[in-house]
């Protein structure tokens, strides 16, 4: 039995030394191709909740068909970006970087990206869209965040909010 408990434990650790292995090279390969062409992850709740919030933008801004030609592959470039940020930003947050002055240096340079997208795509909404409804643009999403996170709430059982 002894024998056989080895056996097996040498299999595991060499199975999971290979998934490890294989796991770091799909990441380096997707790392790659995501500096290429930044491209939000096609998880079925995102990819839903992307397009309902576009619904929703849709209705709040009542765009026109050729502002809306316009305007919408430029503000989905604009949150593929913020959201590449976001994450380069939690994956520095994480429990696998070591806290210290450059994990803080670091996330106050992601901020400060984060809010030289907005500047960016601010000017470039504007050359599509009268400043009015880029201002209800902000407000828009702003609104939408906030009922988003009262639904989650909502649904959760015993939060704390």
């Amino acid at each position: 039995m002894n024998k056989l408990c080895k056996h097996v434990f040498v299999i595991l650790l060499i199975v999971c030394i290979s998934y490890s292995a294989y796991s770091q090279n799909v990441r380096m390969q997707l790392r790659q191709q995501s500096k290429a062409t930044v491209v939000r992850p096609q998880n079925p709740g995102m990819r839903r909740i992307q397009v309902v919030k576009e619904s929703f933008l849709s209705k709040q801004l009542a765009l026109t068909h050729d502002q809306g030609e316009k305007f919408w592959p430029i503000y989905r470039q604009y949150q593929n970006e913020l959201f590449e940020v976001r994450r380069l930003k939690r994956l520095n947050n994480s429990d696998a970087q070591a806290n210290g002055s450059e994990q803080v240096k670091k996330d106050l340079d992601y901020d400060a990206q984060l809010v030289d997208i907005r500047k960016h795509y601010n000017d470039e909404f504007m050359k599509v869209l009268p400043p009015e409804k880029v201002s209800q643009l902000i407000k828009s999403e702003r609104e939408f965040n906030d009922e988003l996170v009262r639904k989650l709430h909502e649904q959760k059982p015993g939060s704390p909010m």
